[in-house]
């Protein structure tokens, strides 16, 4: 059968399955979920799941890899004592009336394609972070949940912690007043991943499925495992690794739900002679007219911001400027400062001296709990039997602009060149080049469709 055929049938036969009623599940039924990708973070996924053994079962486990999928059975295995169907293709699973929801920690250039043929299959879908590879596709992820109907949990799971949730309502409310600039920080030392050769492929992987919507070629250990976030057709760099969980609070802490008006992107790969092709430090802004973005990329040696003392040589977290004073937000807690001064106008802010007599008060501190991405799975199981995606703390509308930030400035970075938008129709004004990056030349039969 033709792959082009083989893809109109699956679509047409997941369409049939998404218009059938949705499961109506009690509160003592067990959601069957299905997890492909079983490198890194799909361990994890399987950690995360199996401590929610009242909401739900790994009941399904797909990887292009055979060694990876034999050594997830045997892990759910030893830990639950039962084996879980294992898929080489993840079409075959989503096909399957067994599984209920799909979660996909997937390498980035399959989020998008994956959730959406989950979705059309009439699966409920919690999709890692970043939701998609380029605006695009976040644009197409949003469309299918909306007409399939479908819960979409992005894996920013900074939305589900408690001290986060509660120091963005506190700016929110006022505590550090108008809110005009939010900066994001992204300091994670990495090294470099040197060159390793194109070569055979190992036995077991099915490099065509790994590489999917991306174009062909050939194998090697850098373009594989977790080294592919360092590649443009398959990851982002580290601004859409771990700099999109920052993005996100960011946006949520400004409440900026539209395009920016300027994007600007600068950085480089430095000091590194490698294979990498993404930056390992960069700098971005994003101009609201009324407020400001910035964001800072940063995989070689750092000092400390000041008020975010660095712990190791890491540090990752949210600093929100106000007009009565400023708030830090990351894992460990947030802090509140307020001006002794309040906002100091006319007069009073020309006379001589006033600006060496502003001084700031810690108003409020909260510690973090440690909680992570269990309550973040915990909500999106409560959504599924809700039926209710405004029940998501990170529904996809909320992921994928996130991701479409980490996009923007990815972008304004490749072409290096500053870059005005149509803030009403999400596109760049009079900028081609910058334009054909909103989506990527698919290859067939891997392509994100035009109409979901």
């Amino acid at each position: 059968m033709k792959p082009q055929s083989s893809r109109r049938q699956f679509i047409q036969a997941s369409a049939a399955l998404a218009t059938a009623a949705f499961p109506i599940l009690g509160a003592n039924d067990r959601i069957q979920v299905g997890i492909v990708g079983l490198g890194g973070r799909g361990n994890d996924h399987m950690d995360f799941y199996g401590k929610l053994d009242t909401d739900c079962r790994i009941a399904a486990l797909v990887d292009v890899n055979q060694a990876s999928r034999e050594r997830a059975v045997a892990k759910v295995n030893k830990a639950k004592g039962y084996s879980p169907k294992d898929y080489s293709d993840m079409r075959t699973m989503f096909e399957s009336k067994d599984i209920d929801a799909v979660s996909l920690p997937t390498p980035n250039h399959w989020h998008a394609l994956s959730a959406i043929w989950a979705m059309q299959a009439g699966k409920d879908v919690y999709v890692e972070k970043p939701a998609s590879h380029n605006i695009f596709e976040s644009q197409q992820m949003v469309a299918a949940a909306r007409k399939y109907g479908r819960m979409v949990q992005v894996g920013s799971q900074s939305r589900s912690i408690p001290h986060k949730m509660k120091a963005i309502q506190l700016i929110h409310d006022g505590a550090i007043g108008q809110v005009y600039q939010a900066r994001a920080l992204c300091f994670r030392r990495r090294f470099s991943i040197g060159h390793t050769p194109d070569e055979a492929v190992p036995a077991g992987l099915d490099w065509d499925k790994f590489l999917g919507p991306a174009q062909w070629k050939p194998y090697a250990k850098n373009k594989f495992a977790y080294t592919w976030h360092w590649f443009w057709d398959t990851g982002n760099g580290d601004i859409g690794n771990q700099g999109v969980h920052e993005m996100d609070i960011a946006l949520w802490g400004l409440g900026r739900t539209g395009w920016p008006s300027v994007v600007s992107s600068t950085g480089g790969k430095f000091a590194w002679k490698d294979d990498q092709e993404t930056p390992n430090s960069q700098q971005a802004t994003f101009d609201f007219g009324d407020a400001q973005m910035t964001f800072d990329v940063r995989n070689l040696p750092t000092p400390p911001e000041a008020l975010v003392p660095m712990t190791g040589p890491n540090y990752v977290g949210n600093i929100f400027f106000g007009d009565l004073g400023f708030a830090t937000v990351d894992h460990g807690g947030f802090k509140i400062y307020k001006s002794l001064s309040g906002n100091i106008s006319g007069e009073a802010a020309r006379g001589a001296g006033a600006a060496s007599k502003e001084k700031y008060e810690l108003v409020t501190e909260e510690k973090g709990s440690g909680e992570d991405t269990v309550p973040h799975m915990k909500n999106f199981f409560d959504a599924i039997r809700a039926r209710d995606h405004k029940m998501l703390h990170a529904e996809i509308a909320i992921g994928a602009r996130s991701a479409a930030f980490c996009h923007l400035a990815n972008i304004g970075y490749r072409v290096g060149r500053t870059l005005r938008m149509d803030t009403s129709a999400g596109r760049f004004l009079g900028d081609d080049e910058a334009n054909s990056m909103l989506t990527r030349n698919y290859r067939e039969p891997f392509i994100v469709p035009r109409a979901v």
